[in-house]
């Protein structure tokens, strides 16, 4: 009988236990690992952007010359380099990131940008520019018109102005691929690799994927990795088998960080990194010092020279300190919030943040960039 009351009682309190909460922070695993292998390629070249209006190379920039001299002669001319002074041709580098699994005639950007003295691209074309890889091979070649995001425009007597970076721009779609990009696709085992590697992360990674093909396929190697192994029903079907993957959704897990930039006045936080609790106490001092110039004239008909002589004034003022009281559970955006309530500035914020880190109240990782 005592034991049938026991359960009676306990009853209540177990169906009282409040439910998880739902998870708010998950995340396709595409959008948090790689495939390793499967990457994009850099690729650079040498070229001539040709049809500048009187910006390019100047004369002192010799390799710019020499390269027109050796387009012309495979064309057929033949141009002494010295003789040439052309001022609508300039030196470029060619950039451009050869995506995965790139075929032969797909189309990617590229980007332009000056080596010599020009001083602007606008109106440009790029004739034809091999771009290679690090071991030399062609993968793709560039031509067309360059698009850049300034300009520079010339008046009388020497007058210009400049907008924005007129000495690089972008050509869309301005490069065909003439190779495939080196790309393996994974035939036994995938290696996923996290972006910002963590434990837990890759724990649920793994048990993400177990538990949706109810088998143990997925096994984490290390915080930034996790090896999937191919079931052999899916070998036929890996495409399939890694689009399935990378379509489940995993809740990811951080280290809690605070990111300032103590040049803008910039601070980024997350709204759940905890704070102790601790008292603030924050004022401001502030030393101005200024310098006036009156001028000391001496009496008629005097010997004295009028001079000017430098007047030093230096104020202090300092403000009340303000008093914040922080409790238990309390986070830094409420801390941030309290700040900004009393008329507290960035910088005050930045300095309040450094205390605490230092006070180790702040229960976070300080970065300061």
């Amino acid at each position: 009988m005592k034991l049938s009351l026991v359960l009676l009682a306990a009853w209540p309190l177990l169906a009282a236990e409040p439910a998880s909460p739902p998870r708010t922070n998950l995340v396709r695993i595409k959008d948090i690992a790689r495939i390793e292998g499967i990457r994009d390629n850099q690729l650079v070249g040498y070229g001539l952007v040709v049809g500048l209006n009187g910006s390019g190379d100047k004369r002192q920039t010799v390799f710019s010359t020499q390269t027109l001299a050796n387009l012309l002669q495979r064309m057929g001319v033949q141009v002494n380099p010295v003789m040439i002074q052309v001022r609508n041709t300039a030196a470029v580098m060619v950039t451009a990131d050869l995506p995965a699994f790139a075929q032969p005639g797909t189309r990617i950007d590229v980007t332009v940008a000056a080596v010599g003295d020009s001083t602007a691209l606008q109106g440009g074309l790029l004739v034809l520019t091999p771009l290679k890889a690090s071991n030399g091979a062609t993968f793709a070649v560039a031509q067309g018109q360059v698009v850049t995001g300034g300009f520079v425009a010339r008046g009388g007597a020497g007058n210009s102005m400049t907008t924005n970076h007129p000495t690089a721009g972008r050509i869309p779609a301005g490069a065909i691929v003439e190779q495939a990009a080196p790309s393996v696709m994974p035939t036994t085992d995938v290696h996923y690799q996290l972006k910002n590697a963590d434990f837990m992360t890759a724990t649920r990674l793994a048990r993400t994927i177990n538990k949706h093909f109810d088998m143990p396929l997925a096994e984490c190697v290390s915080a930034g990795l996790v090896n999937v192994r191919i079931d052999d029903k899916y070998r036929a079907r890996r495409v399939e088998f890694i689009a399935e993957v990378e379509d489940l959704q995993v809740e990811t897990d951080q280290r809690a960080r605070i990111v300032i930039n103590e040049r803008t006045g910039s601070i980024v936080f997350g709204r759940d990194v905890k704070i102790r609790p601790v008292a603030v106490l924050h004022g401001n001092l502030s030393v101005e010092i200024q310098t006036t110039y009156d001028v000391s004239q001496p009496a008629p008909f005097s010997r004295g020279e009028t001079k000017v002589v430098p007047e030093v004034g230096v104020g202090v003022k300092e403000e009340k300190a303000r008093q914040l009281s922080l409790k238990q559970g309390a986070t830094v955006d409420d801390l941030v919030k309290s700040l900004m309530n009393i008329g507290s500035t960035p910088r005050d914020v930045i300095a309040i943040l450094q205390s605490l880190r230092a006070a180790g109240a702040l229960e976070a990782d300080l970065e300061v960039i």
